[in-house]
């Protein structure tokens, strides 16, 4: 017996099995690929050999454990779905001839998946040959066993995410949330203007962290990727970022361009203006998407400071409608519409004011409701 299936059913599952088959290939591609990664220092040295411009220090994880107190409990800075953060202190004890620092020690989680030793090795391979004032300083490594833990730079101030939506904590004024916004920029707008583009694709507020000075400076690496280069127009990868953060073209095709970061910077630069989270499931229905709350406002001059954040304190006007405006590009359903982050970094240079300077200036002050 014969069965015939309308065109349209025919062409779909067609269509299916072939993405089926390419899933499988590209699995088996990937586990090849996995195989061949390295596994302990000589061969991350050697791996890195080719590219790295910044000498790392490769611990051991029993050093590890003297700079954290075997990983005390009240040392822990944070945590995710990769593992655990906790401060150490590295002193020349432990390694000769370090001067005396606070780190700050990341332990990915013990199972090593392959993806977790792969965002392992990439933070490895990117901050290993990348240097600038708005990126964490990567120290060195541990790559023992199945431990794969990464020393970074202490930063003291923590994440903007804490600082910004923190309600315990004095809220963030115009002049720190526009040096945020600025070294933030300078950041990305170095990696996309390297020699070799690097295209972030993790870009949020919990990613940024600040000295004690607030100068803002990117770090996890995990999910960092080579942008495009000659003809080529963008990468083609697995869909991997944060959601509300992430281009809806990349979550819609898995093309990922340095405007896939111009996106995600609009995203954050909205919070700090706002000083609301880039998805809020407390807040009613028609204002939990942040982006699609503000966009129509954005729109409309008038309506324009009705997205500031109650919290903000003095700031000026046309400030605000600039970096408003600035946002309002960053999130172009086009991406070729986006600026560059270069362009981004000169347009955020003028609003960099002293605190002191606001007062000289025409001011808004809005107050929290209680």
């Amino acid at each position: 017996m014969f069965f015939f299936l309308p065109s349209f059913t025919f062409l779909l599952l067609r269509f299916l099995i072939r993405e089926l088959t390419r899933d499988e290939s590209s699995l088996a591609r990937r586990k090849e690929e996995d195989n061949k990664l390295p596994s302990n220092p000589e061969e991350v040295e050697d791996f890195r050999r080719s590219s790295a411009t910044n000498p790392l220090i490769v611990f051991t994880f029993d050093e590890l454990r003297k700079i954290t107190g075997n990983f005390r409990q009240d040392h822990m800075l944070g945590g995710g779905g990769f593992g655990s953060v906790y401060k150490g202190f590295l002193e020349d004890d432990i390694k000769e001839g370090i001067q005396p620092i606070p780190v700050a020690v990341k332990v990915h989680d013990g199972d090593n998946s392959q993806q977790g030793h792969r965002e392992w090795l990439a933070e490895v391979i990117f901050l290993g040959q990348l240097t600038h004032p708005n990126l964490v300083k990567l120290i060195g490594y541990c790559c023992e066993d199945e431990h794969r833990v990464l020393i970074y730079e202490y930063m003291a101030l923590g994440s903007v995410e804490n600082k910004l939506f923190s309600r315990v904590l004095l809220p963030l004024p115009w002049s720190t949330r526009m040096k945020i916004a600025f070294g933030a920029a300078k950041g990305l707008a170095f990696l996309h203007d390297a020699p070799k583009p690097v295209i972030y694709r993790d870009f949020k507020t919990s990613n940024i962290l600040l000295d004690p000075d607030y100068n803002a400076k990117l770090s996890d690496f995990g999910l960092a990727k080579d942008g495009p280069v000659g003809d080529k127009t963008h990468v083609s990868t697995r869909i991997m970022g944060t959601y509300g953060y992430a281009a809806p073209e990349y979550i819609m095709t898995g093309h990922l361009t340095p405007r896939s970061d111009v996106y995600s910077y609009g995203i954050v630069l909205l919070e700090l203006l706002t000083g609301r989270k880039s998805l809020d499931k407390s807040r009613p229905p028609r204002e939990q998407n942040l982006a699609d709350w503000a966009l129509p406002l954005l729109k409309e001059k008038k309506k324009l400071l009705d997205i500031a954040d109650p919290r903000l304190g003095d700031y000026p006007i046309k400030g605000f409608q600039k970096a408003a405006m600035l946002v309002y590009h960053c999130l172009n359903r086009n991406p070729k519409a986006r600026p560059l982050m270069r362009d981004i970094v000169d347009s955020l240079e003028p609003l960099q004011v002293a605190p002191e300077v606001l007062s000289q200036g025409t001011t808004l002050t809005l107050i929290a409701d209680n």
